[in-house]
């Protein structure tokens, strides 16, 4: 009996054992903890995206002609080209609700699991600062993105030719990777800190920052239906993907606020998480 206590006391959602997480790196035994659910997010998005990918030789103007104008703020301006329609169809519609989904998901994990079950203390019982647990987490979330962002790359790569996408150089698919990964990071940022700020349930963490996910790329694609394109700078997606990294390449205005923003709301969760009372 008090062999199957201890067991069931030292495990918790994302960590296997506290000894071994703490002796250890808190790194290395996220990603082991989470050595099927990153695979299985970067795998999923990498093929949606590689599918919808190969669809392009099928769109003709007549196609086009059938876009609602509502969709024409969320990237759908002209699929007749490979990079309007990947802008659209790929990374203006599908991949960047699904990688907001997985930033959500997984930072609501990163701290709001381990409180909710009781396992934060535990684990802050032993010599593992606050700060510390908290950035090796998102380390290893950080991990996921770039494995969502590399699938993303080889995937538009393996249908390059075939799909009649050669017009788009390596390069300006790299570059939309990046912002790829860079979204994500930001979002597994906001789910993290909302987490260590707040002290509330994963469910909730999730809700909340999907939810202002989602409100935030309506906001972005329905700004011009209502005449106010400036809204659009006051969302992560205006940064991801408005100045066309398919047709210019890299933007780094771009990627200094998707990072600066992802480093702000990860320090604040950081001293949030310092200064707060975590008794239940």
């Amino acid at each position: 009996m008090t062999t199957s206590t201890t067991s069931r006391t030292s495990r918790a959602p994302g960590v296997t054992g506290i000894g071994g997480a703490v002796n250890g790196s808190m790194f290395t035994r996220t990603l082991w903890d989470n050595r099927r659910i990153f695979p299985v997010w970067a795998l999923a998005i990498g093929l949606l995206a590689m599918a919808y990918a190969s669809f392009y030789p099928q769109v003709t103007a007549d196609t086009m002609a059938t876009v609602p104008e509502a969709m024409r703020g969320f990237g759908f301006e002209d699929a007749t080209t490979p990079a309007g329609y990947l802008r659209g169809a790929v990374f203006g519609l599908l991949v960047p609700l699904l990688v907001t989904f997985y930033g959500a998901a997984t930072g609501a994990r990163m701290i709001s699991a381990d409180e909710e079950s009781g396992y934060l203390d535990l684990l802050l019982a032993h010599p593992i600062s606050r700060t510390r647990l908290l950035l090796h987490r998102f380390a290893a979330l950080a991990v996921g993105a770039l494995l969502i962002a590399a699938a993303v790359f080889a995937a538009m790569l393996a249908v390059r030719d075939s799909a009649d996408l050669d017009a788009i150089s390596v390069g300006q698919f790299a570059a939309q990777a990046l912002n790829v990964a860079l979204l994500g990071l930001l979002f597994g940022a906001l789910a993290t800190t909302i987490g260590a700020a707040t002290g509330r349930s994963r469910g909730a963490v999730f809700g909340a920052t999907s939810g202002l996910g989602v409100l935030a790329y309506a906001l972005h694609g329905l700004a011009p239906q209502i005449g106010a394109d400036w809204l659009r700078h006051l969302t992560p997606y205006h940064y991801y993907i408005d100045h066309q990294p398919l047709t210019n390449g890299m933007h780094t205005g771009d990627t200094a606020v998707l990072a600066g923003t992802t480093l702000a709301l990860i320090t604040a969760g950081a001293w949030r998480l310092n200064h707060r009372d975590l008794a239940r």
